[in-house]
């Protein structure tokens, strides 16, 4: 036997930064941002948030809202519940523009009149625990109009709904970042627990570490091939793409691995001779020439870390 039951949804949008921008690795935790427009600015994160705030008040009216929040500011690494500060921020507005509500033949008794776009500079971790955060209120407010919770109920009332609902949510933002980025999403332990932990933090750092492995050394081919299925690296019978992935150069001798084998070696050998210095003085020289040597190598690498990572080939970036 089935039961008729109304539906009711809210649907919200997240994104990057809807700017032309890219961010070129060269072995960096965090690469410099290029942004494009008008006027040609360049900049890191901050920049790159002034410039979108600057655009949006071009079209900031009574149907569109700009909100923006320094994340890192409010919330450090911990606080996620401060995000309430901005929920007090876009409360009316979501009130105001409701969500869709279908009756259980099909008609429509509720529409939404308006969405929230949520975007932070890669749309991952930060986008995931605001939309978490406004869905959970929605959800809320829902249950309240049908009768289930009272005015002042919550989901944090109910145990096993809320885990279900954190569960369900915390999945979500790790299916889109390893699509995105090859790892589950930071700061999960907060949408998943509702607060932050040490086992959380331990795995923020693991897949900070493996997401700066994949970004310098494995995701400049998964750019090329986006690039070939999206058209914007045009394949023609007249177009040698060997000479398009192959580097000239010095950049086709540049190599990672090798470099650190030269740096671990140098090492090694100055440490070897520093230990031999107390018989022969010679050997305190030689452990200062391996030193130097290493620290060479080490001073160059970073000087020319586009050189040494897994860039895309196809498109060249703008210099």
């Amino acid at each position: 036997m089935s039961a008729l039951i109304d539906v009711y949804f809210c649907m919200y949008v997240r994104g990057s930064i809807p700017l032309l921008w890219e961010q070129i690795v060269d072995l960096t935790y965090k690469p410099k941002f290029e942004v494009v427009n008008p006027e040609e600015a360049h900049g890191s994160e901050g920049r790159l948030s002034q410039i979108f705030a600057n655009l949006m008040q071009n079209i900031v009216n009574e149907s569109i809202r700009y909100v923006q929040l320094d994340f890192h500011q409010i919330c450090g690494h911990i606080h996620f519940e401060r995000l309430s500060i901005l929920y007090d921020q876009i409360s009316d507005y979501l009130m105001k523009h409701r969500y869709c509500l279908l009756n259980a033949k099909g008609g429509k008794l509720d529409e939404q009149l308006g969405l929230v776009r949520t975007n932070c500079i890669d749309c991952l971790d930060r986008t995931n625990v605001t939309q978490s955060m406004i869905g959970r209120k929605m959800l809320e407010n829902q249950l309240q109009r049908i009768g289930v919770f009272s005015d002042d109920e919550s989901i944090h009332k109910y145990p096993s709904f809320d885990e279900g609902f954190k569960i369900m949510w915390a999945n979500h933002g790790d299916e889109i970042s390893i699509q995105y980025s090859g790892t589950p999403a930071l700061k999960g332990d907060f949408v998943r627990y509702g607060k932050r932990t040490i086992q959380g933090i331990f795995n923020d750092g693991r897949n900070a570490l493996a997401r700066y492995y994949l970004n310098n050394f494995c995701d400049g081919t998964k750019q090329d091939a986006i690039d070939l299925l999206h058209g914007h690296y045009i394949v023609a019978v007249n177009r040698d793409m060997t000479s398009s992935l192959q580097g000239g150069g010095f950049e086709a001798l540049a190599s990672f691995p090798l470099a650190s084998a030269l740096v671990l070696a140098g090492v090694m050998l100055a440490t070897m001779s520093l230990r031999q210095a107390r018989n022969d003085a010679r050997h305190l020289l030689l452990s200062v020439v391996w030193a130097g040597v290493s620290l060479s190598i080490m001073a160059f690498v970073k000087a020319n870390g586009r050189l040494f990572c897994n860039r895309p080939r196809l498109h060249k970036p703008r210099q």
